[in-house]
């Protein structure tokens, strides 16, 4: 059914006729346009380091995983997304990021140096700055158990920062424990974020900058460097130590091996005298005039090879003394 009555407007001056309205037409568009919202509130695209949370008047229906997913349209459902678990958040305190990079630049003002001024165990005082590295586990508790998930992250982030600061010396804050503390800091953090069922998963806490305040830095500097030097004297005392002691250790039981080495010679050279002197006489014990006869061959040749002269006598011969008195002079002359 079409709308045969005209519309006359006035354009410069002069009356214009307008072709009559097509209610058809009209509700055409109508039905178009109904269908175009229907159909951009009926699909969602979720990106590749994101999930989407579904809310079905408001209350949670489910989590959809990335691509293009179809809900109810019209406000029926309605989609939050969310980074997944793969995704590293990062909060910064006593200090703020202006540009990462190889050089990374880096502000600081009086705001931030409240944040990070903090009293130690041994009532001093040191500006500690660290970063909290964190992901998203549940989306569903990350959305709906915690009104304000990031400022509750940093609350409690600098109210376990300060209680485990304050529980130690400024030595241990500075030097000797900066890695154990942001471990504390870590778990305490993880435990108290778990009792409020935030959905948030600490993956590490680090202090990245921990110095004195700037009105007594030179002195603590001045401290630093006297202690440097005392470690430096006591590593070379070590190290001297370490060059006599070791010596000298060898050297002792150097003389204590040689020493035993030794009275082993001497104990295994009188078992093997005792051992000939055993079968000697063993030998002798059962053929003594043999024995005798072998031994006495044995002394003489042992005996005779050591004189340089050798007189062979008959036992009846007489006047050896003087032939021997003669050989003397005549070996004189």
């Amino acid at each position: 059914m079409q709308s045969s009555r005209r519309r006359n407007v006035i354009i410069g001056g002069e009356e214009v006729q307008l072709p009559p309205i097509n209610r058809n037409h009209i509700i055409i568009a109508v039905i178009g346009l109904l269908v175009l919202i229907f159909l951009w509130t009926s699909f969602y695209t979720v990106k590749t380091e994101e999930v989407g949370v579904i809310r079905r008047f408001g209350e949670y229906l489910k989590t959809t995983q990335p691509g293009l997913h179809l809900k109810l349209p019209l406000g029926v459902d309605t989609v939050t997304k969310v980074k997944g678990s793969r995704y590293i958040f990062r909060e910064e305190f006593g200090y703020r990021t202006v540009k990462p990079g190889v050089q990374t630049q880096v502000y600081r003002d009086a705001k931030l140096l409240d944040e990070s001024l903090m009293l130690t165990g041994d009532l001093n005082i040191a500006t500690v700055e660290w970063v909290v590295q964190y992901r998203i586990r549940d989306p569903q508790a990350y959305l709906f158990n915690i009104r304000n998930v990031r400022k509750t992250i940093r609350d409690v982030s600098e109210a376990v920062t300060r209680q485990i600061i304050g529980d130690h010396s400024v030595d241990e804050v500075w030097i000797l424990m900066r890695r154990e503390l942001g471990l504390k800091i870590k778990q305490r953090m993880q435990q108290l974020l778990d009792n409020y069922q935030s959905g948030i998963d600490i993956e590490n806490v680090e202090l990245q900058d921990v110095n004195p305040p700037e009105m007594v830095r030179p002195a603590v500097n001045q401290v630093n460097e006297a202690r440097q030097e005392m470690e430096k004297l006591i590593n070379q005392a070590n190290e001297a130590y370490n060059k006599v002691i070791p010596r000298a250790r060898g050297e002792a039981e150097k003389t204590i091996r040689q020493a035993e080495g030794y009275a082993l010679d001497r104990i295994n050279r009188a078992r093997g005298e005792a051992a000939k002197f055993n079968s000697i006489y063993e030998a002798y014990r059962q053929s003594r005039d043999v024995t005798k006869r072998r031994m006495y061959l044995e002394a003489m040749t042992d005996v005779l090879s050591k004189v340089e002269q050798k007189y062979i006598i008959d036992e009846e011969q007489k006047g050896v003394l003087q032939f021997l008195e003669l050989q003397n002079k005549g070996a004189k002359k």
